[in-house]
């Protein structure tokens, strides 16, 4: 592959990966404002779960439909619409109506998160090349770590801008409202990248679909390309019932258990409530949005050395290492709250090594390999089942967090997720297959 080639992909990578950026932006501005919003409407722990994560069922909405629309529509038309879903959402969140209005709107932007969770990585293992596909689809996942990131200190900088009062009556609606320029970035971006070259040969359009190869890889590997889309193509499209048959159904498991892995093991818990697990050993808002930062900044580190090993290493080694790190980091931020030494450092400090192995294991690499893992006619379908089976679970344990919390205390809290961890572990070991080629 020529230097220009590489070039290309990795353009057209970064832009959807700035549909990664949205998807983390806009789900863990939520981290900053929880706080407020709770002591604005005097929220009891139930309710605060579900401002928290209502708009996690119009991710589950999103993801479940985006394949089978985005095979109707194309891929970069169904991406601008999850944008235009982001920038409503941020700027109905603007306008001070009631409770219901903010959950209405919040549904609205999960419907947009839930589209580009689901296709910015399906585009990207279209467009990449099957040697550095690991590499580029984790750049996804960059997006998102970066999104949560950058989300995090915009959040610190709303809420430092008046006092208290002024946040808890106004501040957190800017912090959503923030979203909508990220949002007009990546419609500007999508114009400027080709659609996927396997939607044009579905539609028949097979010259601008080598031309696109050609860009991407080359004359002579876009020949090769061309032919195993052909070969594909010629095989009927699947259905969801075809995931149930024997050939496919331990791939479909594999991937919606994946999928389940990847968010039981409580990492959304730290996105959306840090702020607020931070106040509970000691610190005053100011300091817990700090520290969050730190959160948002490990996590984006440990995602790029992700990247640099995932196609060296492999997905399998990555995912064993990671889940067994993020149970003992668990285990021990429960035993620091459980014994009263929760106050200092220790929590931060065990938070950030469990983000860190989280980073370099579930975070990207449960993308890489539920697009790996299905073969091409089913793909759509299968990432959409998959896809959905996560939100599900992000929103079961948002939902559940403060109820936990309220019921059972911190330290037992954390030593569940410690224990869906391990199982995570023993489900790596036992049925995930290595899927680098």
């Amino acid at each position: 592959m020529s230097n220009n080639s590489l070039k290309y992909v990795y353009q057209c990578t970064f832009v959807a990966a700035v549909g990664g950026l949205l998807f983390g932006y806009d789900t863990a501005v939520v981290a900053g404002a929880i706080g407020f919003i709770q002591q604005k409407y005097s929220l009891s722990a139930a309710m605060t779960g579900w401002v928290a994560s209502c708009a996690l069922v119009g991710c589950m909405a999103g993801g479940m439909f985006a394949g089978a629309l985005s095979d109707k529509l194309g891929r970069k038309k169904v991406l601008m619409i999850s944008a235009v879903a982001f920038a409503i959402s941020s700027l109905g969140i603007m306008i001070p109506m009631g409770l219901t209005s903010f959950i209405f709107f919040r549904f609205i932007g999960g419907v947009g998160i839930g589209i580009a969770s689901m296709l910015a990585p399906m585009y990207i293992s279209e467009i990449a090349p099957a040697d550095i596909r690991g590499r580029l689809i984790s750049i996804y996942q960059l997006g998102i770590v970066i999104g949560i990131l950058l989300i995090y200190f915009v959040n610190a900088a709303i809420a430092g801008l008046y006092d208290e009062a002024w946040n808890i009556d106004h501040g957190w609606r800017w912090m959503f409202g923030s979203g909508i320029i990220p949002s007009i970035v990546f419609v500007g971006l999508l114009l400027i990248v080709p659609e996927s070259p396997r939607w044009l040969a579905q539609q028949n359009n097979w010259q601008q679909a080598e031309d696109v190869l050609k860009k991407m890889n080359g004359e002579e590997k876009a020949k090769g390309e061309l032919i195993a889309i052909r070969e594909s193509l010629a095989v009927q499209q699947g259905s969801f019932s075809d995931l149930l048959k024997p050939g496919l159904r331990m791939a479909l498991i594999i991937g919606v258990l994946l999928s389940i892995f990847s968010q039981v093991t409580g990492i959304n818990v730290i996105m959306y409530y840090a702020p607020e697990i931070f106040k509970a050993t000691g610190d005053g808002s100011s300091s817990a949005l700090i520290q969050t930062i730190w959160v948002g900044g490990i996590n984006v580190l440990m995602t790029i050395v992700a990247i640099k090993y995932v196609d060296k290493l492999g997905r399998k080694k990555l995912l064993l290492i990671g889940s067994i790190g993020m149970a003992v980091c668990l285990s021990l931020i429960g035993l620091a709250f459980y014994t009263g030494m929760s106050s200092g450092y220790w929590v931060l400090i065990g938070i950030l090594l469990y983000i860190s192995f989280f980073a370099i294991s579930l975070g990207p690499l449960t993308f890489v390999v539920v697009a790996e893992i299905f073969p091409t006619h089913v793909r759509g379908r299968a990432m959409s089942v998959a896809i959905f089976f996560l939100w599900l679970s992000v929103y079961i344990v948002s939902q559940t967090f403060p109820m936990l919390l309220e019921s059972i205390g911190t330290a037992w809290t954390f030593w569940i997720y410690m224990v869906m961890s391990v199982l995570a572990f023993i489900f790596v070991w036992r049925l995930v297959p290595e899927t680098k080629e």
